[in-house]
Order: structure tokens, then C-alpha cells, then sequence
């Protein structure tokens, strides 16, 4: 399914598979027919793939990505019946118990089934049976339709693989000389379950209806999405924005029983010619409060196209987070930075959130590894700096500075300026991280020297002394 979601995105001649790190190795996950039709198959090493297949186009495995494609199959299946759930990363299990006559009958519903999934470029196969394991089976082994008290006909000549066996059962079954599901089943239970575990016996009581099987269908997810259908046309942005505020209302009430908050809102404007306006908002933190949501919508709106006038208004929130209810007193006051993340939402939508970044403090005594750069949307300031020794302000690669000596020469040039030395506060001796491959401190351990010169600059410099040299890697405010 993940080569297939992607070629869906955009397509590729040749070859193409979907690697993942599997271990200290690249593995082939998923691939299309032309990959296995040179030899290639899952679970083969990228470099192994490339020296059969030279011309092998692959991409990286996005788990988030394919799960949110599988949660879009599931919501599509429902369209055919209420309990759908999932069999692993790739397939539905669908309970058709009472409904396969609204789409006439178990045919023509696989047959609709099937042709839709096609069209969608998606490569299909479908087993339905009274059975969950004989509808696994036929699906991933057969593919077809079991009449009603047929099931054993119908699995019978399938390998004993399709009873969803562990690996090392199938194997051991083979090597005695039972390939299929009939063989397996023509033997006494008591030999089955003896034999070969009673794992294997369940399987087969499964797949055959004699052990109960259910499917656990998926929660339906919640939706937060408001339409205000207006009985004239609109066309001013204050209109809209009334409009919007209409919608918001009811949007966070729905949001605030359900203890969450919006972090995508998007406003669709549905103008009568048929055509549709939409503005995003992205927030720098999740919101329910219809007050700060409505400004930051202004923008947006000034920049729609009304057109002829606008007769719907559709607002959505596309991506939800949890956010835990808030305390409330009169003898308590939440400090909220609610001003600080409503300029990051404005900026943010401008030159994206991602764009805006804060520094947060790391584990580590390396200067230029004590500092991570986060998104600020996404991150809290949190934590501190914990050195018994100030820190520059302002750091920079390492700049070469002609000196000798294991103390700070008196007068040294750099950046073609030349300096006098007021007073020196030091050494702080920093060893490298052994654990660490970092090509800048191999070479040994580096003695700091926060240097103050008599023309008014505070630099921080230091000295190798495994192989003698001065550099400048920082200024003090």
C-alpha cells in the first residue's frame, strides 16, 4: 500500500519500491509489480535490490503518512457497512452481516468494490466468506466469493499458510507433507493440537467456523465542522467575518466538551457560482476561545474573492489537539502568553509556523551542541542552562587568530582589526565527547578564555593545546 500511495501521488516509470531502516540496514517494504517482476522482494537489502535491479527508484517509508491513507480507506468502507476494521497495515476487515443486499447482493458489492478501488489506481483483492480466516484467506491466497456452508470447499486446496499461521508452524507442517488446509483438516483434532500447538488448531476452527471470531471495528473519528447556509448572497469582508463568528461559537463549545483545542481551522467559502474561496489558519498553539480565534481570521478574509456573493459558510477544523481544562479562581492568576503565540499565528501564516524558532537548551558541556533549534509553535521554553561558567551570546564557527603561547597575547588581529587586551578571565578546559563522531573536537580538549579588550569587545576565545593555535568562537553582550 505505501508504493501505491505514492505512485498515486506522483508516478514513476520503472521499478519503485519503499525502504525502511530495518536494524543497521535499508530494506525494501513495499514495491509494484515492475520491482517484482526483476526478482526483487520485501525484506531484500537496498543494496543487494540495486545490484539486481540498477534502475530501482525508491523512496522513504512515512508510517504517519500510511496510516492516515488506511484511516481514509476505512472511513471509504463504510459506505458498504457500519464495522470495518483493520488487518494490519494493508488490508480491512469488513462485516457485511445484513447489508451486502443495499448494494445487490455479495456480487455485485464485491464487484462494486472492486472497481472503484481500481479506478482509484489501488491494487485490490477481495475474499468474503462466513468466516474472518476463510475471508483472509481467499483474500490473500485466492480471491473470490464463498457461498453460504461452503467454506471448507472453498479453502480447502489453499496452502495451510492462509490460516494465518506463525512462520515456524507452516514450515514444520510442510516438511511432514501437509501443504493445504484440507490435509490439515482431514487429521484427528487430538493429532493437530498434540503435534503442532494449539495455536494451529484455533487457526483452523477459525478459518472453518468452529471457534467464534470477531472484528473490531474502528472508533469513528470526531468531526468538528459548522455550515451556515445564508438565504441572500454576501460579499463584504465584515459580512464574512460575522459570518465566521457565527460558526466559531458553536465550534469551540464542541471543542471545549470534548477537552480539546484547534490547531488547523479552515474556512471555506462557497460562492454561487460554484466555485470556492478557502483561507487557513494556522495557530502557534491550540485554541478554543472564539474571541482570540476571530481577529486572526481577518486577513484572510480581506484576501477572498466574493465573486457574485458568497451563499455558504463552512468552517472546519482540520487538525485537533488535547488541551486540558483550565482552572479558574479569583485568587489565582495563569500566567498566559496569549499575546506572544497570537503574533506567532499572524507571522506564521505569513512565512510559516515552522519558520518561527526558538532555542532550547541541550545536554551537553559542547558549546556548539548545548542549544537545539526548535519550531516555537511546537515547543515550550522550558528548562535552563545549567553552566557554572557565562556563555556568549552571540557563537560562530571557530575563527583562527595569529597568536602563541598558552595565555592570551597581549595584542593579536582579527578580522583585520587589531586588539588590546584589558583583562582575561580563565582557562575553563572542555574535553571533547568521546561518544560523539564530531570532526571539530577529535583533535583534544580546548582551554576558554573570556578575553576584554581595552576597545570595548568581550570575546571568547580559546587555545588547543595538542596542536598550539587561538581562535575567537563567540562575543559577549
Amino acid at each position: 500500500m505505501s508504493s501505491e500511495r505514492l505512485l498515486r501521488k506522483r508516478y514513476r516509470e520503472g521499478p519503485f519500491a519503499v525502504i525502511a531502516q530495518i536494524g543497521n540496514a535499508d530494506r525494501l517494504l513495499c514495491l509494484n509489480p515492475l520491482a517484482e517482476q526483476r526478482g526483487l522482494r520485501r525484506g531484500m537489502g537496498l543494496a543487494d535490490a540495486r545490484s539486481f535491479c540498477p534502475d530501482l527508484q525508491t523512496d522513504e517509508h512515512n508510517p504517519r503518512a500510511d496510516l492516515a491513507f488506511q484511516n481514509g480507506l476505512v472511513r471509504w468502507a463504510k459506505r458498504y457497512c457500519p464495522w470495518v476494521g483493520k488487518d494490519g497495515s494493508d488490508g480491512l476487515l469488513l462485516d457485511v452481516t445484513g447489508s451486502a443486499h443495499l448494494s445487490g447482493g455479495e456480487a455485485a458489492m464485491l464487484q462494486d468494490m472492486r472497481m472503484r478501488l481500481v479506478r482509484s489506481n489501488l491494487t485490490v483483492r477481495i475474499g468474503l466468506a462466513d468466516t474472518v480466516g476463510a475471508a483472509w484467506a481467499l483474500a490473500r491466497f485466492g480471491e473470490g466469493l464463498a457461498q453460504v456452508g461452503q467454506t471448507r470447499e472453498a479453502i480447502n486446496a489453499l496452502p495451510v499458510a492462509c490460516l494465518r499461521l506463525a512462520p515456524k508452524e507452516d514450515i514444520t507442517l510442510q516438511r511432514l507433507g501437509i501443504k493445504a488446509v484440507g490435509q490439515l483438516a482431514d487429521l484427528p483434532r487430538a493429532t493437530i493440537g498434540q503435534r503442532f500447538g494449539a495455536s494451529v488448531l484455533m487457526r483452523l476452527d477459525q478459518a472453518l467456523g468452529q471457534q467464534a471470531e470477531s472484528i473490531s471495528p474502528e472508533k469513528n473519528q470526531q468531526s468538528y465542522a459548522i455550515r451556515l447556509t445564508l438565504p441572500e448572497p454576501i460579499g463584504l469582508a465584515k459580512d464574512v467575518m460575522a459570518g465566521v463568528e457565527r460558526l466559531l461559537l458553536p465550534l469551540c463549545e464542541k471543542l471545549a466538551r470534548d477537552t480539546s483545542g484547534a490547531r488547523v481551522l479552515c474556512l471555506i467559502c462557497r460562492r454561487i457560482d460554484g466555485a470556492d474561496q478557502s483561507v487557513e489558519l494556522r495557530l502557534a498553539r491550540a485554541l478554543r476561545d472564539p474571541h482570540r480565534i476571530l481577529p486572526l481570521f481577518a486577513k484572510g478574509v480581506d484576501g477572498i474573492d466574493a465573486g457574485f456573493g458568497i451563499d455558504q459558510l463552512r468552517l472546519v477544523a482540520t487538525q485537533v489537539e488535547s488541551l486540558p481544562v483550565e482552572q479558574i479562581s479569583q485568587s489565582h492568576t495563569q500566567h498566559d502568553n496569549g499575546g506572544l503565540h497570537d503574533l506567532m499565528t499572524r507571522l506564521g501564516n505569513r512565512i510559516g509556523l515552522e519558520n518561527i524558532q526558538r532555542f532550547l537548551p541541550a545536554d551537553s558541556h559542547i558549546p556548539e551542541r548545548s542549544y537545539i533549534v526548535s519550531p516555537a509553535a511546537w515547543s515550550e521554553p522550558n528548562g535552563s542552562w545549567g553552566m557554572t561558567n557565562p556563555r556568549p551570546i552571540r557563537l560562530f564557527p571557530p575563527e583562527y587568530v595569529a597568536a602563541q603561547g598558552h595565555r592570551p597575547p597581549s595584542r593579536f588581529k582579527w578580522r583585520a582589526m587589531s586588539f588590546t587586551v584589558g583583562r582575561i578571565t580563565g582557562p575553563e578546559r572542555i574535553a571533547p565527547e568521546w561518544w560523539l563522531e564530531d570532526e571539530n573536537w577529535r583533535h583534544g580538549v580546548r582551554d576558554y578564555w573570556k578575553v576584554e579588550t581595552r576597545e570595548g569587545h568581550r570575546l571568547w576565545m580559546f587555545h588547543t593545546p595538542q596542536n598550539p593555535s587561538w581562535f575567537v568562537q563567540g562575543v559577549f553582550a
